[in-house]
Order: structure tokens, then sequence, then C-alpha cells
């Protein structure tokens, strides 16, 4: 039976999901046998494809979920998580706070 994880995230990253969080973000992805879909804004989206989560348009702030299906699907969201909490390695800005480098 296939397992399934799940969590929500805060886009910290100053310019948002811009071209390199999303290669990040899939370049992890792909590393993982789970399946990742990501939402934002009522859309949903493949987590492995760049091109897809560049469509979401979102900025720093902005609220994604994440939802992993597959025999590695804790550790994909765990992975996730870590990856956006550290805004991406680009550093973060929350509401008006000066840029924290990683």
């Amino acid at each position: 039976m296939a397992e399934t994880s799940a969590c929500s995230e805060t886009v910290r990253n100053e310019a948002g999901l811009h071209a390199r969080p999303c290669h990040a973000l899939v370049s992890l992805a792909l590393g993982f046998e789970s399946s990742l879909k990501v939402s934002h804004g009522g859309r949903e989206v493949n987590g492995k494809s760049i091109l897809e989560l560049m469509t979401l348009g979102v900025v720093c702030g902005g609220e994604m979920e994440f939802r992993a299906e597959g025999p590695d699907a804790e550790g994909l969201i765990a992975s996730v998580s870590e990856l956006l909490s550290s805004g991406f390695g680009e550093g973060y800005s929350t509401h008006g706070s000066p840029k924290v480098e990683g």
C-alpha cells in the first residue's frame, strides 16, 4: 500500500518561486520514488515539473501545500519542508525583516 504524507509551507525567500527555487524543488523531488503534488491558489501541479511549478506564481509569503504518495513519501515531505524552511538556500525575508543568509 502506498504511503501518503503532506505539509503546508510558506515561501520565505524574497523573490518567491522563480526558476532557481523551482529547479531546487524538482531536483530534490526527482531523488525520490514518490510522486509530489504542489498546490497554491486553488491550483495543483506536478512537483517534478519546473514549468508547472513556475506557473503557480508564488510570491514571498505565499502558502503552498505539498502532498507526496509512494514508498518514500514521508522522507520526501520532510526534505521539501527543510528546503522551504531554508528559503531554498537563498536566505529569506519575513514581513520586512532583513534577509537572513543560511
